[in-house]
């Protein structure tokens, strides 16, 4: 097994928030509730990055800081129609998803 730190983010509508993050490349590995009707945590995975979204109370805050790095920072500014800029340590850009978390997006230079 590798080892591995995953960020857990809270939302309020977890199917909602799978759709937000299919469009970074994310897809659904699974989900889990205690009971029908209870708060859903589910996994979400784009290669080897893994998050999971809790709608759970006191599992994680609002306004949250993800760093994520991925190869093409523009490609995905594209896709959600913001811009890229270029900063010491490569270009990013910063998205907030539904719930307020805050995805700072980067590639670092070659």
């Amino acid at each position: 097994m590798e080892e591995e730190a995953i960020p857990v983010l809270r939302v309020t509508d977890a199917a909602a928030a799978v759709v937000w993050y299919e469009r970074l490349g994310f897809a659904q590995q699974w989900e889990h509730r205690f009971e029908p009707g209870f708060p859903a945590f589910v996994e979400v995975a784009r290669g080897g990055v893994r998050l999971f979204l809790s709608e759970h109370e006191g599992d994680a805050r609002p306004d949250t800081l993800v760093y994520l790095r991925v190869r093409d920072v523009d490609s995905v500014a594209r896709e959600f129609g913001v811009r890229a800029e270029d900063v010491p340590w490569g270009r990013e850009t910063e998205l907030r998803d539904p719930d307020g978390n805050r995805l700072r997006i980067a590639t670092p230079p070659e």
